[in-house]
């Protein structure tokens, strides 16, 4: 995870040192401003993927997570189209390219008031997700599309030309048992796991209940959960993950045990939130082969 903090040589640099170091996957935060770093500098989700994909050839480019806060799946898909073709790669066997949009219902904050609409109910909002995926789902396969629902509407929305060079993998983000429900139906369930106050092991236990909750829906979909890919961001468990690399191998080692099939951790800054050593990077990055973590 490589926040959209720097200007666009730093940008480069940063994650062509992913590509480089061997890591499968990037990801930016999707967010207007966060948190702490509220004052700090902030660049734009978009613009900071388009140029990581023009300094990388292979690495898969991801949203954490796209916030229906303040997108629209119509122009949502567009960009998404875009991003595809700058992307530029070859789709894999299963016809999928670069990019992972990775879709959430948007939480309370600093951009569920900036566009001055009202605060939604946690209900709400995961109704608000699935009408956004389901849309955004139906631009990407259609040359035009006409939707009016809840919370989004399209009309004559054209996408041309239809679809994009590769199929762009949807992975909804879910910490709840609606929303990771939800995922089963998707290319994926994205999860920074379980939210409230929890000791290490708490948290580690209930994030097998969200698990639990998640291979079921899927089985009652009627599809394998060992065949739907599982992300989640370790660095909301207690303890930074790349605190050292000892803390990382062992929450990536439970991680797997759980069946995620991808864990995603943020680049270790100065000071603050998520403050740690780059070096770790390279620690982890000679435990790779081929962009798997295999230890």
């Amino acid at each position: 995870m490589i926040l959209p903090q720097f200007p666009t040589s730093e940008t480069r640099r940063r994650w062509k040192s992913l590509e480089d170091r061997g890591f499968a996957h990037g990801w930016t935060y999707d967010h207007l401003a966060w948190r702490d770093l509220a004052d700090e500098p902030w660049y734009g989700t978009i613009p900071t993927l388009a140029t990581a994909a023009q300094a990388t050839s292979t690495l898969r480019l991801g949203t954490w997570v796209t916030s229906p806060n303040f997108r629209h799946p119509v122009t949502y898909a567009k960009e998404l189209m875009s991003l595809e073709d700058i992307a530029g790669g070859k789709a894999d066997q299963s016809g999928k390219g670069r990019l992972i949009a990775a879709i959430g219902a948007g939480g309370l904050g600093w951009d569920s008031g900036v566009l001055g609409n009202p605060d939604l109910e946690p209900r709400q909002r995961v109704d608000r997700l699935g009408e956004f995926v389901v849309l955004t789902d139906l631009l990407l396969k259609q040359s035009e599309t006409n939707w009016r629902g809840d919370y989004f509407t399209a009309h004559r929305a054209r996408m041309l030309p239809v679809g994009s060079r590769a199929r762009i993998r949807l992975v909804v983000a879910g910490n709840g048992p609606r929303s990771v429900r939800l995922a089963s139906g998707y290319d994926g369930w994205a999860t920074t796991g379980p939210d409230g106050d929890f000791t290490a092991d708490q948290w580690w236990e209930r994030l097998a209940q969200l698990v639990e909750v998640f291979e079921t829906a899927a089985q009652r979909a009627g599809r394998d959960p060992a065949t739907i890919r599982r992300y989640l961001s370790m660095d909301l468990a207690p303890g930074y993950s790349l605190s050292e690399l000892a803390s990382f191998t062992e929450s990536a080692a439970k991680a797997r045990a759980l069946g995620f099939t991808d864990v995603i951790v943020h680049w270790p800054r100065p000071s603050g939130s998520y403050a740690g050593d780059e070096t770790v990077l390279d620690k982890i990055a000679g435990l790779l082969v081929d962009g798997q973590y295999l230890r």
